[in-house]
C-alpha cells in the first residue's frame, strides 16, 4: 500500500515545557492512534496535527526542535498562535460546533469572526499537508475541527485519495439548518471519497442534510459530487479488546483493586466520564438520589464511585457545571451518608490505565447515560474487563450513545428518564449471574472481532475500494480538445449516424414536460444537421410519438419514441417496434393514482407502453419518500409480469421491458458502415445506448453521474455548443 497521512486537529505526541522552560514531549495513546498502531499496511505512515503548544512560546530554535523531534516519532507539526487556538478550537470547534452536533443548539454561539479563523486554520492544515505530500498517499482526516479540509485538499490535489471520519454525532438536518455555515461545512467534508460515522443513524442524517442543503441526492449511501463518486458509511470504533479483556491479571491492577475495600455486602457502582455538559452527569445523580429513597434497603449497600476528567476547566460554563455536580454529589451524601458509608465517591481527576481497569473489574454496575455521545468507548472496555469474572459486571447504557446499537444487551435507557433510570439501576444490581454472563458473552463476542484495529483497517479498505470504483466509473470531460479530435472524424465520414436523446440532453428539464417544446436555437441546429445528405440524425426519446411528431415531424429526421415502442423513418413512416397489451395498466395505474392524490404537486404521464409519476414540482423530501413507497409496492405487483419500475430524473416509471432504447440503437448501427457514430444522453435510459455502441463511435453523458459514455457535457447549452461545431457555425 502507499503511505498513510493522518491528520487531527491533535497529534498523539504533546509538546509542553516544564519549570524551567525546557521542551517536554509526552506521547498520549488514544484509540485512533492504537488503532493505526495495530496495521500491518501501510508500513510507511505520517501524522499531522498541532503540538499542543501556541507559536507565541517558541523561538525558532524550539521550532526546529520540535521538527526533528516529531520526525522521529513520524509526525509533522502544524504550528498555531493563541488566537487561532482560542478562536478555532476554544471557539468554533467546541462553542459552536460541539453543543449543536450533541442537541444543545441553545448553547451555540454562531460567531463570524470565529468561523473566518476555523476556515483559516483549516487552510494553515491544507498548506502544511500539501507541502507533504506524495504521489498516491491516502489521506485520513480525523473529526469536527477540520471539516473544511477535505474539499480544501481536493482543489489542490484533485485526484488525492482522502478519507474523512467523524467522531462525534452528526445531527438531523432541523439542527444543521441553524449554522450559518452549513453549505461550507457540508461541501468540505463531501471533498473526501469515503466519510465515515460511528453509527448509521448518524449516516441517514448526513445524506438528509446533504440532500436538502447541497441538493445531492444519493443511492445506496453513494453519492455523486462534480462527477466523483463519494460512499459515505459507518464504521463503528472499537477498543484494544485484548488490553482490556487481560488486564485483571495485570499486578498493577490487582494492586489497585484491593484499594477499594469494597465488602461482599456492599454493590460497586461506576460512572466515568470527561466533565461535560453532554455527559448526563447531574441528570445521573439526580437518579441515583432517587434510587436510594425509592429503595431505602440500599442505603449503606450501594456506593458510587463517580469520576469526572476534568475538562476546559478555564470555561466559565465547565466551571460552573463542577460546582453543581459538587454541590449535587454533597447533598446526596449529606442526606444519606453515615459515618461508615458514603454514597458516592467523587473524584475530578484523570486516572491511570491500573486505576481504570481495576475499576472496571471491581465494579457491579456501570452507569454510561450520556445525553449524546458519538461512540462511548468506556462502554466497551467496562464490558471487554468482564471476561473471566466469577462475578461479572453490569452495564447501562444511554440509547443517545453511539455504543448503543452494539451493545444491544445492556440495559438501555432514555437518559432523560428518572424513573427509566432508577429501574435499571435497580434491574442491574438484582440480575442473576447466569443473565449477567449470558448478556456480557454475547457482547464481548462482538467487541473481540471488531477491535479498533479492525475499525481501522475496514475503513482504509473501504477508501481504496471506492479509489477503485471512481476508477472504473470516471466520464472524461468532453474538452476542446476532443472535441476536436470528434469534429475531424466528423468532417472526414461519408456516412454519419448522430443519436440524441430529447429531455435533458437537447433541451434542459421543466416542471411540466409540455413546456420543453424545442426553441428556434434547436429546431435551426437540427435543421442544418438534416440537410446534410451524410447525416442520418435519430432522436430516441421516452416521449411519446404525437408530441415529438408535433414537434420535429416536419424535419427530414427518424424518431424512436416510448424508450423504443415506436420508431419514425425521416420520411414520416411509423411503425410500433413491439407486440404487447396493455391490460397490466390497470393493476398500476390505481397505485400510481393514489401516491398522486398523496403528493401535492406530482401527475401521471401515459404513454402507450409506459405510465410515468411525475414529481419535479414535489416537495423533495415528500416525493422521496413516495417515490420507495411506490416501488416497494410495484417491484412485488408486477414481479410476475413482463414490466420493470424504473427511477429517472425527477420520474418513476413503469414500462413494458420490451421497450429499450439499447435495442433500438443496435438495429440503427447494424444498418449501414458508419464513419463516424455521436450518442447523446442524460439518464438511466440512456445508459442502454452507451452500452450498445461499437468501440468506434463517441458518447457523451449530459450532466453529472458515473456512466458508461466515453465522455461529459455540464448541460443542453454545451452540447448545442458542440453542434454547431459540427455545422460550421463555430
Amino acid at each position: 500500500m502507499s503511505r498513510l497521512v493522518m491528520i487531527s486537529n491533535r497529534l498523539p505526541v504533546s509538546v509542553s515545557k516544564d519549570e524551567s522552560g525546557s521542551l517536554v514531549f509526552s506521547r498520549s495513546v488514544g484509540g485512533v492512534a492504537t488503532g493505526i498502531a495495530s496495521l500491518s499496511e501501510p508500513q510507511e505512515r505520517l501524522w499531522l496535527g498541532w503540538p499542543g503548544i501556541v507559536s507565541e512560546q517558541l523561538n525558532d530554535q524550539e521550532r526546529l526542535e520540535i521538527i526533528s523531534h516529531l520526525q522521529h516519532e513520524g509526525c509533522g507539526p502544524v504550528f498555531l498562535n493563541a488566537k487561532e487556538v482560542n478562536e478555532f478550537y476554544d471557539g468554533f470547534s467546541n462553542e459552536t460546533i460541539w453543543p449543536l452536533f450533541h442537541y444543545f443548539a441553545s448553547r451555540s454561539k454562531f460567531s463570524q469572526e470565529h468561523f473566518e479563523t476555523y476556515r483559516h486554520v483549516n487552510q494553515l492544515f491544507c498548506d502544511k499537508i500539501i507541502s507533504y505530500l506524495e504521489p498516491g498517499d491516502s489521506i485520513w482526516v480525523h473529526d469536527y475541527q477540520l471539516m473544511l479540509l477535505p474539499r480544501m485538499i481536493r482543489e489542490k490535489v484533485p485526484d488525492a485519495h482522502i478519507g474523512f471520519f467523524l467522531h462525534i454525532p452528526f445531527p438531523s438536518f432541523e439542527l444543521i439548518r441553524h449554522l450559518p455555515w452549513r453549505v461550507e461545512i457540508l461541501e468540505g467534508i463531501l471533498g473526501a471519497d469515503l466519510v465515515g460515522f460511528h453509527e448509521y443513524d448518524y449516516v441517514r442524517h448526513f445524506l438528509s442534510s446533504v440532500y436538502r442543503i447541497t441538493g445531492h441526492d444519493h443511492y445506496l449511501s453513494e453519492l455523486t459530487v462534480q462527477d466523483r463518486l463519494v460512499r459515505v458509511d459507518a464504521f463503528p470504533m472499537g477498543i484494544d479488546y485484548k488490553k482490556y479483556s487481560s488486564c485483571g491479571e495485570l499486578e498493577e491492577v490487582k494492586a489497585a483493586m484491593r484499594n477499594f475495600h469494597n465488602s461482599e455486602e456492599c454493590k460497586l457502582i461506576i460512572s466515568i466520564d470527561r466533565l461535560d455538559y453532554t455527559k448526563g452527569i447531574l441528570h445521573r445523580l439526580e437518579a441515583f438520589d432517587a434510587f436510594l429513597r425509592e429503595n431505602r434497603e440500599y442505603i449503606g449497600k450501594v456506593s458510587l464511585i463517580m469520576v469526572a476528567v476534568p475538562s476546559r476547566t478555564n470555561v466559565p460554563e465547565y466551571m460552573a457545571l463542577r460546582e453543581e455536580i459538587e454541590r449535587s454529589v454533597s447533598r446526596i451524601n449529606g442526606n444519606f451518608g453515615t459515618i461508615n458509608w458514603t454514597p458516592i465517591q467523587y473524584l475530578y481527576c484523570s486516572m491511570a490505565f491500573s486505576e481504570l481497569a481495576a475499576l472496571y473489574n471491581a465494579a457491579d454496575l456501570a452507569l454510561i447515560t450520556p445525553l449524546r455521545d458519538g461512540m462511548n468507548l468506556v462502554a466497551k472496555e467496562f464490558i471487554a474487563c468482564q471476561t473471566g469474572r466469577d462475578k461479572q459486571g453490569v452495564l447501562v447504557l444511554s440509547e443517545m450513545a453511539g455504543a448503543a446499537s452494539e451493545l444491544g444487551e445492556a440495559l438501555i435507557v432514555n437518559p432523560f428518564d428518572r424513573s427509566m433510570l432508577v429501574s435499571a439501576i435497580k434491574e442491574g444490581l438484582e440480575m442473576l449471574e447466569p443473565e449477567k454472563q449470558r448478556r456480557n458473552a454475547l457482547m464481548q463476542t462482538r467487541l473481540s472481532r471488531y477491535t479498533v484495529g479492525h475499525w481501522a483497517q475496514d475503513f482504509l479498505r473501504r477508501l481504496g475500494e471506492v479509489i477503485e470504483k471512481q476508477e472504473h466509473s470516471v466520464t472524461r470531460r468532453f474538452s476542446k480538445k476532443y472535441r476536436v479530435n470528434a469534429k475531424g472524424h466528423y468532417d472526414s465520414a461519408e456516412k454519419r449516424l448522430l443519436l440524441f436523446d430529447y429531455d435533458g440532453t437537447l433541451m434542459p428539464f421543466f416542471n411540466r414536460p409540455e413546456l420543453a417544446c424545442p426553441d428556434q436555437e434547436l429546431l435551426d441546429l437540427l435543421k442544418k444537421l438534416v440537410l446534410d445528405v451524410r447525416n442520418e440524425v435519430v432522436i430516441i426519446s421516452g416521449r411519446d410519438r404525437a408530441t415529438l411528431e408535433g414537434w420535429v415531424g416536419h424535419l427530414p429526421l427518424s424518431m424512436v419514441v416510448e424508450h423504443g415502442g415506436f420508431i419514425r423513418d425521416r420520411e414520416g413512416n411509423w411503425q410500433s417496434a413491439i407486440s404487447a397489451d396493455d391490460n397490466w395498466k390497470n393493476i398500476v395505474r390505481p397505485i400510481l393514482e393514489l401516491y398522486t392524490d398523496r403528493t401535492p404537486g406530482a401527475f401521471i404521464e401515459e404513454k402507450v407502453y409506459s405510465l410515468v409519476w411525475h414529481y419535479r414540482k414535489s416537495e423533495r423530501d415528500l416525493a422521496r419518500l413516495r417515490t420507495q413507497e411506490i416501488k416497494n409496492a410495484l417491484y412485488t405487483m408486477t414481479s410476475n409480469l413482463n414490466i420493470g419500475v424504473f427511477e429517472g430524473n425527477k420520474i418513476v416509471e413503469v414500462k413494458d421491458i420490451s421497450a429499450n432504447k439499447g435495442h433500438s440503437v443496435s438495429s440503427w448501427v447494424n444498418r449501414e458502415d458508419w464513419g463516424f457514430i455521436f450518442c447523446a444522453g442524460d439518464d438511466y435510459t440512456d445508459e442502454d445506448m452507451f452500452l450498445s455502441l461499437p468501440e468506434r463511435a463517441v458518447s457523451c453523458k449530459i450532466g453529472s453521474g458515473p456512466s458508461n459514455a466515453d465522455y461529459r457535457l455540464d448541460s443542453p447549452a454545451e452540447l448545442r455548443e458542440f453542434l454547431r461545431m459540427l455545422t460550421g457555425d463555430e
